[in-house]
């Protein structure tokens, strides 16, 4: 893992207070609101506005006048139209939304969404003669057709219009269609160019019917409107901001019976909903089904009325979220097999990797994961039968879109955003992509910006922190891309405890600052893997939550990323400086060399973690971080200093090899049969000697 980089925010503590008195919020919340920018009553109104009245009018949009006028013809007309979608969350609640309102205007409207494992994103030459010859004579896009020029010129040659609605990002070259709606067309004036698929679908109806129904309007779509939007991920500010707040409201008492099943399916019923609902509890269940394969069954979930088959489906999609783990799960396991052997985390800045036999569905949640967990960009490409379909997930700064049209002549198709892209390549193909895209990606990428980063808004002291601090933090909500939930941040905390919890996948802290104690949860590492042990002191970078259990309330700490105090730092350095003196032949005292010198529990206790915790031989961890998770393991006193002593007791025995940079331990194990004899060891002899 490498270490995550904190970009601090540093609010104007006088404009802070300022706003807390004129707004009456809590200083906590006025410290946030100032370290983004939101320093005085006007622009913290604006920014906290949820009013209907700050939604824009539709008709900006470019080309919204003509989609509204072949819309209105095509229902008059009583032709077919086909609401043409995609298979993730945005695409299908589009598709569910549109369709829902053209039926309710008594349209001749159905639904056609290209299967994720046999037609691949978008639209299909072949899907425009299938629908032609099924009668339809209109077809409207959401989520997608703004890239698809061959195949709108293939629909329009055989006599079909096509409206394009979409928020992808655009080409040079426009598709030549009947309308094309899109917020990021470059010439378009609309004044907010972040609207999910969903909601450019959503202002297409609005558009439809006018500013005098759109309360309406909101109140029947706004709760599939924000699923998509949340699901999305799109930033939760300004027009996205409003509708998400209404639709979280709205969901709670959903008029949507597939929706409503789903809460229930989910254990979500009757519970505050938030937007980590939706991307973490809702959007898998809905993915899982175009993920493999059935995106029919998600869209047919939120179009029926028939309670019995509601339920039904919404324990089906619950039931292949759990298939969808299993599959994702897999294939995680095979590229880190992979990126053991192969992966250098100081010279590699993109990883690409391909597989047979895995399921395409899924790449795009593990290429997230291995992004995040090895912080860098990252394509998966799931090949079958000589074709290859990828999806990669890049972080901000690499703009994944350009990084694939820089090598569109190897590709057969492509399409996506700065930070997550999709592409189909044949597999003759694919080393020569690889070669390419990772030139790229040495030509525009700066080691620094792959240092996974945490933002923080601002440093704190304990006496900002009260229940009622804490819970006036809901006043910024919802939360999501560009108004994430707030992370604080508070040094030299000393770590009093440390408990293991969930079979030590998990652990609870307890913190001390200032003589104030602090519960804090650090999730998805366990107390073997932390980089602290008990006595240390730490930096914490972390959300506030309040934590309800049998009516009683206390606030707690979401820990984001955990650091060694420079006290820590410091006191390590010291170490290395002596073991380096030790090294170089240089004198030590006695004192010091004991501090160096590891006994054989010491040895044992070294040699056993490395075993346990080597992959294919090879382990990899930073330094600081080893020396205290063998301390809390073995509970004995492994100091850095000492820990690099036993590293070359065991290289002198034969039994591993290691090199140090940039702080990072690179550790490999030789193979060896029966026990090795470190006796002899002429490392431990003279310390010893030293010792004395």
């Amino acid at each position: 893992m490498k270490i995550k980089k904190w970009l601090t925010a540093t609010p104007d503590l006088q404009k802070a207070r300022s706003l807390s008195t004129a707004c009456g919020f809590s200083p906590l919340a006025a410290a946030v609101l100032c370290a983004r920018g939101v320093d005085t009553k006007e622009k913290a109104e604006t920014f906290l506005a949820t009013d209907l009245e700050h939604l824009y009018d539709p008709m900006l949009l470019k080309d919204m006048d003509l989609a509204v006028k072949a819309l209105k013809d095509a229902i008059e007309k009583n032709e077919k139209i086909i609401v043409f979608g995609d298979y993730d969350v945005d695409g299908i609640t589009s598709t569910c939304v549109l369709l829902r309102y053209l039926k309710s205007k008594g349209a001749n409207a159905d639904y056609y969404i290209p299967n994720r494992l046999s037609e691949g994103y978008g639209l299909s030459c072949s899907a425009m003669d299938t629908l032609y010859s099924q009668g339809v004579r209109t077809i409207v896009t959401v989520d997608s057709g703004v890239t698809a020029l061959e195949e709108i010129k293939h629909a329009t040659e055989l006599g079909m219009r096509v409206i394009v609605t979409d928020h992808h990002e655009c080409r040079e070259q426009l598709p030549v269609a009947t309308a094309v709606v899109n917020p990021r067309r470059s010439d378009c004036d609309y004044p907010f160019d972040e609207l999910a698929g969903v909601g450019v679908a959503f202002k297409l109806i609005c558009a439809m019917e006018g500013a005098e129904n759109l309360a309406e309007i909101v109140e029947k779509y706004s709760d599939l409107v924000s699923l998509g939007t949340v699901a999305d991920v799109m930033p939760i500010i300004g027009e996205n901001r409003i509708i998400v707040a209404h639709g979280l409201k709205c969901m709670e008492n959903t008029k949507n019976l597939g929706l409503e099943m789903l809460l229930r399916e989910s254990g979500q019923k009757n519970k505050r909903l938030t937007a980590s609902t939706i991307s973490f509890i809702l959007a898998p269940r809905i993915n899982a089904a175009g993920r493999m394969g059935n995106t029919e069954q998600a869209v047919e979930l939120f179009l029926t009325d028939d309670p019995v088959k509601a339920q039904e489906l919404a324990a089906l999609l619950c039931e292949q979220n759990k298939q969808r783990q299993t599959a994702e799960n897999d294939i995680l396991d095979q590229a880190l097999l992979s990126l053991r052997k192969n992966y250098n985390p100081l010279e590699d800045k993109l990883i690409v990797l391909d597989g047979e036999g895995w399921h395409h569905g899924v790449i795009g949640i593990v290429s997230s994961r291995l992004c995040d967990r090895y912080a860098c960009p990252v394509i998966l490409i799931a090949v079958d039968e000589g074709i290859g379909k990828g999806s990669g997930r890049s972080m901000s700064g690499f703009n994944l879109f350009e990084a694939l049209t820089n090598s569109e002549h190897l590709l057969d198709k492509y399409g996506g955003h700065e930070l997550a892209a999709g592409l189909t390549i044949k597999q003759e193909n694919i080393e020569q992509f690889k070669k390419e895209i990772k030139e790229y990606a040495n030509e525009h990428i700066n080691p620094d910006d792959l240092l996974p980063v945490v933002n923080i808004d601002c440093e704190i002291t304990p006496d900002y922190i009260t229940e009622a601090a804490v819970d006036s933090l809901t006043r910024l909500e919802p939360f999501g891309m560009k108004n994430t939930q707030p992370v604080f941040s508070m040094y030299n905390m000393y770590v009093e405890e440390i408990t293991p919890i969930s079979s030590d996948k998990h652990v609870r802290l307890t913190l001390m600052k200032d003589g104030v104690t602090y519960t804090a949860m650090l999730f998805g590492t366990g107390a073997g893997g932390c980089g602290f042990a008990q006595g240390n002191f730490v930096d914490v970078a972390f959300n506030l939550e309040i934590n309800e259990f049998r009516s009683h309330r206390t606030v707690q700490m979401i820990l984001k990323d955990v650091k060694l105090s420079d006290c820590e730092i410091k006191a390590d350095e010291k170490l290395l400086s002596l073991y380096r003196t030790y090294m170089s032949d240089g004198a030590l005292t006695a004192k010091e060399a004991q501090f160096l010198y590891p006994d054989r529990p010491d040895l044992v206790a070294v040699w056993r973690h490395i075993i346990s915790r080597a992959e294919e031989g090879i382990l990899r961890v930073h330094s600081n971080a080893l020396s205290r998770r063998i301390q809390w393991e073995s509970k004995r006193e492994i100091n850095i200093g000492k820990l690099f002593v036993c590293l070359d007791v065991f290289s002198e025995s034969q039994l591993l090899d290691y090199n140090f940079r940039d702080n990072l331990l690179n550790i490999m194990l030789k193979p060896f049969k029966g026990k090795a004899d470190i006796s002899k060891s002429v490392v431990l002899a003279t310390l010893r000697s030293m010792s004395k």
